[in-house]
C-alpha cells in the first residue's frame, strides 16, 4: 500500500500541471484540516482533563507568540522558495528541481519546522499542555512517518541520486544533528 503511494504522488508530480493544479489545494485543504483538528482536540483534551494551565508561568504568553512568529516567518520564507522554483508547498504539485536555497540549506524541511514551532508556540502562549506535550509532538512524529515511508523515497526516485547526497548533508528539521553520531552540518 505505501509503495501505491509514492507511485501515486510520483505520477501526479511528474504527470500534467492540470492534475496538480486540481489536486494541490484539496490536499493543502486536508493539510490545514488535520492541523485544526490537531487545535481542536487539544482544546478538547484540556477542558476533558481538567488540565491546569499552571504548568506555564505568566511570561509564557510573550514566548509562545515569538514562537509562532518564528515559525510563521520560517513557513512563509520556505513557500516563497518553493513558488520561486515554480512548485508549491504540497507533495503533489513540487518544483521541478530540488531546492537547496534559502532556509532549505539548513534543514529539508522548513515549512514544517515552521509549522511545529507554530504549534508549540500555540500551546505555550494558550497554555495548553495538551498541544504542547501530546498533540503537537504526535503530530511530529506522524509526518516524520510519513516523510520516511512515503515523501522521501517518492524523492529518491524523482530526482535520484542529487536528493541522496541532500539528505545525508541535510538534516530533516533542526540545523543541527542530536545524538552520538552527530557531525557538522556540510552545506551541498
Amino acid at each position: 500500500m505505501i509503495g501505491k503511494g509514492i507511485d501515486l504522488i510520483y505520477k501526479v508530480a511528474t504527470g500534467s500541471w492540470k492534475t496538480r493544479l486540481a489536486l494541490a489545494p484539496l490536499v493543502a485543504v486536508m493539510f490545514v484540516s488535520l492541523i485544526g483538528l490537531l487545535i481542536g482536540l487539544s482544546v478538547a483534551a484540556d477542558r476533558f482533563l481538567s488540565f491546569p494551565k499552571a504548568l506555564f508561568p505568566c511570561w509564557s504568553k510573550a514566548g509562545g507568540l515569538a514562537l509562532i512568529a518564528l515559525g510563521l516567518f520560517i513557513m512563509v520564507l520556505s513557500i516563497f522558495y518553493f513558488i520561486k522554483a515554480k512548485g508549491t508547498p504540497v507533495p503533489l504539485s513540487p518544483p521541478p528541481k530540488l531546492v537547496k536555497a534559502g532556509p532549505y540549506r539548513f534543514v529539508r524541511n522548513p515549512m514544517l519546522t515552521g509549522i511545529f514551532m507554530q504549534l508549540f508556540g500555540l500551546g505555550i502562549a494558550t497554555g495548553s499542555p495538551s498541544l504542547t506535550f501530546i498533540f503537537t509532538p504526535l503530530f511530529i512524529g506522524v509526518n516524520v512517518w510519513e516523510l520516511k515511508t512515503i515523501e522521501e523515497p517518492e524523492l529518491v526516485k524523482r530526482l535520484g541520486a542529487e536528493y541522496v547526497e541532500y539528505k545525508k548533508q541535510v538534516p530533516m528539521f533542526f540545523p543541527f544533528r542530536i545524538g552520538r553520531n552527530a557531525q557538522p552540518n556540510r552545506q551541498p
